[in-house]
């Protein structure tokens, strides 16, 4: 897994990122749609999606498949 700063996102990318309920409480994510404003996030746990500004996901971690 890769800390990512400000790399563009794609659609089908699985990321962790922080949440907002507890202070090194982490979720993933995939994600569904991306561009330079928004991005569309599905936890994958029968929640419904959610949308974030790009300029929000300042850190995440992305699963690049390479690490076993």
């Amino acid at each position: 897994m890769t800390t990512i700063m400000m790399e563009q996102l794609i659609a089908g990318d699985v990321i962790e990122v922080k949440t907002t309920s507890a202070v090194d409480d982490v979720m993933t994510v995939l994600v569904l749609f991306s561009n330079d404003d928004f991005v569309i996030l599905d936890p994958c746990d029968d929640s419904t999606p959610f949308v974030v500004q790009a300029d929000e996901l300042v850190e995440y971690r992305k699963f690049d498949g390479l690490d076993a």
